[in-house]
């Protein structure tokens, strides 16, 4: 039981920490965009709004997804194997 806890706490951790990295790329990326290539950045999708300004909302829109993908994660194998566990240890 505390090795299946363990193991779980384990796989949780490694899904969170890529999540977190994930967003961390994306988000750095976007600003060593702006930094460093400004001239893309500025160039205009249609009038009134520029490259930069959508990959900014893109990124905002991506950090939600990846919240949702977490939380998709968590309710269909995470809370139910704790669930699970739990069920275990009160028996």
């Amino acid at each position: 039981m505390a090795e299946s806890l363990r193991a779980l706490a384990r796989t949780r951790w490694r899904v969170a920490i890529g999540f977190t990295i994930l967003m961390v790329v994306i988000y750095f990326g976007f600003i060593l965009l702006i930094a460093f290539n400004k001239p893309l950045m500025a160039q205009l999708v249609t009038e009134g709004l520029s490259l930069g300004i959508l990959v900014g909302a893109l990124v905002i829109v991506a950090s939600w997804l990846l919240t949702w993908a977490y939380i998709r994660w968590a309710n269909r194998r995470y809370d139910p194997e704790l669930e699970r566990l739990r069920g275990e240890a009160g028996r």
